[in-house]
């Protein structure tokens, strides 16, 4: 178990650090604002106690809010992320067994099933944390569009995380 502590502590460094340094300078005309950092919460453990997804859920998001001066955007949309997964995995994953510290990712489910899982649960993030940012529902097809195309880059972003990370490991 420290092993999969030090390494998810790692990952968290990583992942708000690659958000915060590169992906936060990538807004295309306003349309596309990849968040990569909702990865760390994609692959902590499934056996982690709901209660503590969501505290660490809301510390996730509230790091990234610190470092870009977005008072709990990011904190919310990531506790509501944090709260939809284990609804989600076992939605599209019910029969599947998982072990102790065993994450959701691509050795588990393959690369269908995570992008699945990814993309629904990216959606959610970017759908809440962009109603936020507006504060109205004036402009929802715009909030949309945006939620789509940020959701789509995010996971595409986040798949080649995955890929990249996993294929190291097994060499």
């Amino acid at each position: 178990m420290p092993g999969l502590l030090i390494r998810n502590i790692i990952r968290f460094i990583l992942l708000i650090l690659m958000q915060v340094l590169v992906f936060n300078h990538i807004n295309m005309g306003g349309y596309l604002n990849p968040s990569i950092y909702v990865l760390f919460i994609l692959l902590l453990p499934n056996d982690i106690k709901p209660s503590l997804l969501l505290i660490v859920g809301f510390f996730t998001g509230l790091t990234v809010d610190f470092f870009t001066n977005t008072p709990g955007l990011h904190a919310a949309s990531t506790v509501l992320l944090a709260f939809f997964r284990p609804g989600i995995i076992r939605l599209f994953f019910g029969n599947l067994e998982f072990g102790p510290g065993e994450s959701p990712g691509l050795n588990k489910l393959g690369v269908t099933g995570f992008f699945r899982y990814a993309l629904v649960l990216i959606f959610i993030h970017h759908l809440a944390l962009f109603l936020l940012e507006s504060l109205s529902m004036s402009h929802i097809l715009f909030i949309l569009f945006r939620t789509l195309l940020s959701t789509g880059l995010s996971c595409l972003v986040v798949l080649i995380l995955v890929l990249l990370t996993t294929a190291r490991k097994k060499r």
